[in-house]
C-alpha cells in the first residue's frame, strides 16, 4: 500500500532510565535521612552516613546521564528526557552540599562563636544534652579566628536595667521559635541567662545557644554564645544566628528606651456596682414581708 511506511520502537538507553531511577532514589533517601534528624529517630552518625549516601546515588546518577548522551547521540536511542530528569534532580541534591563545600573554603573551621573569648557564657542545662567535651569554649585559637572572620560581633551594652534587657532578650528567643531549655532572671548574686536549642533550616541539626545579661555599673551587658552540637565547621550558621540576634535585641532594646512612658491615672477606680439578677421568666418579684401584730 502506497502511503504505508513500518513504525518501529525505538529501544530506549538503559543508562539514561536508570539515571532517572538513582535520581529519585538519592531523593528518597536524602528526604529519609532529613526525617531521622528532626525526629531523632536515630544517632547523628548513622542519618549523615544516609544523607552521604544519598549524594553518592545522585552523583551516579549524573555520570549516569552524561554516559547516556553519548549512547543517545551514537545510536540513536530514545530516553533523553529520562537523562536530562535524572541530571536536573541529582544537580539540584548535590547543589546545596555544593555551596556548603564552597563556604568552608572562604570560612574557618570553627563552630562556637561567642561575644566574649575570654569570659564566655557557660551552658547549664545544655551542657547535659550536648556530646561529652564539647560544653567548654574551646579557647584562644578559636577566638583568633573568629576574631579575624567575624570582627563585627561584639556585645551589647546599655544604660539600662539588666532586669529589662533580660526581658527584651527573652521576647526575642520566644519570638524567633527556639526551644528554651532554661531562663533565669537576673539578680545580684549572679547575671540572668537564657538557654535555648536552635535548628538548622533544612537538616534540623540542633545548635545550642546561651544568652547572658549582667550588671555593668548602673547599666547592663548583652552576650551571646551559640555552639553547634556536632561537627567542627559550622560554615557560618552560628556566626549568622548570633548576627542576627544582636541585631533584633538591640532594636528591640531601642524601641523599649525610646517608648513614651504612660501617665499615672490619678483618679481612683470605681468600684463596680452590684447589681440584682432580673427576675426569671413568669415569676412576679417578691413582696417586702409585712410584719402582722400578734392577735388578743
Amino acid at each position: 500500500m502506497r502511503g504505508f511506511s513500518p513504525v518501529f520502537d525505538v529501544p530506549v538507553s538503559r543508562l539514561a532510565t536508570w539515571s532517572g531511577r538513582l535520581s529519585w532514589f538519592a531523593i528518597a533517601v536524602a528526604i529519609l535521612s532529613i526525617i531521622i534528624v528532626r525526629t531523632g529517630f536515630l544517632d547523628m552518625g548513622p542519618a549523615l552516613a544516609t544523607f552521604g549516601a544519598a549524594l553518592v546515588f545522585a552523583g551516579l546518577a549524573i555520570l549516569l546521564a552524561l554516559a547516556s548522551f553519548v549512547v543517545i547521540w551514537r545510536q540513536g536511542l530514545s530516553g533523553l528526557g529520562r537523562a536530562i530528569g535524572g541530571m536536573i534532580l541529582g544537580t539540584l541534591l548535590l547543589a546545596y552540599p555544593g555551596y556548603l563545600g564552597y563556604r568552608a573554603t572562604k570560612l574557618p573551621a570553627i563552630n562556637d562563636i561567642t561575644t566574649d573569648a575570654a569570659n564566655p557564657p557557660r551552658f547549664g542545662v545544655l551542657a547535659r544534652l550536648r556530646p561529652r567535651g564539647t560544653s567548654e569554649y574551646p579557647g584562644a585559637r578559636f577566638a583568633a579566628l573568629q576574631q579575624k572572620a567575624y570582627p563585627d560581633i561584639e556585645p551589647l551594652e546599655y544604660d539600662a536595667p539588666p532586669a529589662l534587657a533580660y526581658k527584651v532578650a527573652l521576647q526575642i528567643v520566644t519570638k524567633r521559635g527556639w526551644n528554651i531549655i532554661d531562663a533565669q532572671e537576673p539578680s545580684r548574686a549572679r547575671p540572668g541567662d537564657i538557654e535555648a536549642v536552635a535548628r538548622t533550616f533544612i537538616m534540623g541539626f540542633r545548635d545550642d545557644v546561651v544568652v547572658r545579661v549582667s550588671a555593668v555599673g548602673t547599666g547592663s551587658r548583652i552576650d551571646v554564645r551559640s555552639a553547634s552540637r556536632y561537627g567542627s565547621h559550622d560554615f557560618g550558621a552560628n556566626a549568622k544566628r548570633v548576627t542576627a540576634l544582636l541585631s533584633d535585641v538591640d532594636e528591640a532594646m531601642d524601641d523599649a528606651l525610646n517608648a513614651p512612658a504612660r501617665p499615672e491615672s490619678k483618679e481612683p477606680a470605681e468600684k463596680p456596682s452590684r447589681k440584682r439578677p432580673p427576675p426569671k421568666k413568669n415569676e412576679r418579684p417578691k413582696a417586702p414581708a409585712s410584719r402582722q401584730r400578734p392577735e388578743g
